[in-house]
């Protein structure tokens, strides 16, 4: 469905029912499938929102505005079309670096906190050079694919789950895909993310070379008060969709300890 929101149309894929909503961010590339198996086994027991970021999957790419906060300000505004009076943010990736300016915040309703393989609080480590490399990720399928088998995955991907992330990746606007390298990912809220008052779990795949779990502890967990890490064995960054079973388990765990 789409949801008008901050001044534009967002796509938002909506699943189950519950007094606890959780709320999906996907990653730089991705969009609201990208959690679809995650949702698939959650949905039974929570009400789950996927929402394409801006410029991403089937939501509206204004030329402008890919800044963390005007994603932050996207989701919030789905959040209040929605009426969630209280949720749990899972944020990968890019989208785990909304969630954390979202969650800094303080919002109402907010009742937890669910990092998959997050980009850290801090400017992305990566000079100019290798940045403007990362600008024509997206540019062909051959390139999607060469940062889908080198970067992205330590777990080779079913054809049709491989072929969801190629087309998603392919369909970004030029906007949306040349803002994260450039610009979105240096942007710092290390000061911001102390903030953090919820319950905050962050899940790492021992394989990924994006945001390794030693650099999730060092530059977020070490900033993010009371927040916990658990860590998948032979999974890569789109832990998502090479372990979905295990990513939905921890989140399920931790949204029942939620409700207790």
């Amino acid at each position: 469905m789409s949801v008008a929101s901050n001044g534009i149309s967002l796509h938002v894929d909506e699943q189950g029912s519950g007094d606890l909503s959780l709320v999906f961010l996907h990653y730089w590339g991705g969009s609201s499938r990208t959690w679809r198996l995650v949702t698939a086994e959650l949905a039974p027991r929570f009400h789950t929102v996927a929402i394409d970021h801006r410029g991403w999957g089937q939501s509206e790419a204004p030329g402008r505005g890919y800044a963390l906060a005007d994603m932050a300000a996207d989701a919030e505004g789905v959040i209040a079309a929605l009426n969630l009076r209280r949720y749990v943010l899972v944020g990968h990736s890019m989208g785990g670096k909304v969630a954390q300016l979202m969650a800094s915040r303080r919002p109402v309703g907010l009742a937890g906190l669910v990092l998959v393989a997050p980009s850290p609080p801090s400017p992305m480590a990566l000079p100019v050079s290798a940045r403007e490399m990362m600008t024509g990720a997206y540019d062909s399928r051959a390139t999607v694919e060469a940062t889908l088998d080198n970067v992205l995955t330590a777990k080779p991907l079913p054809g049709e789950l491989r072929e969801q992330v190629i087309e998603d990746s392919l369909k970004g606007a030029p906007a949306a895909r040349l803002a994260w390298p450039r610009a979105t990912s240096q942007e710092d809220i290390t000061e911001q993310v102390g903030n953090i008052e919820v319950p905050t779990i962050v899940i790492a795949g021992d394989l990924d070379n994006v945001d390794t779990p030693d650099v999730l502890r060092a530059e977020l967990l070490s900033r993010v008060p009371g927040a916990t890490l658990q860590v998948l064995a032979g999974t890569g960054h789109l832990s998502m969709l090479e372990s979905p079973s295990e990513v939905a388990a921890l989140i399920r765990g931790f949204c029942e300890r939620l409700i207790l």
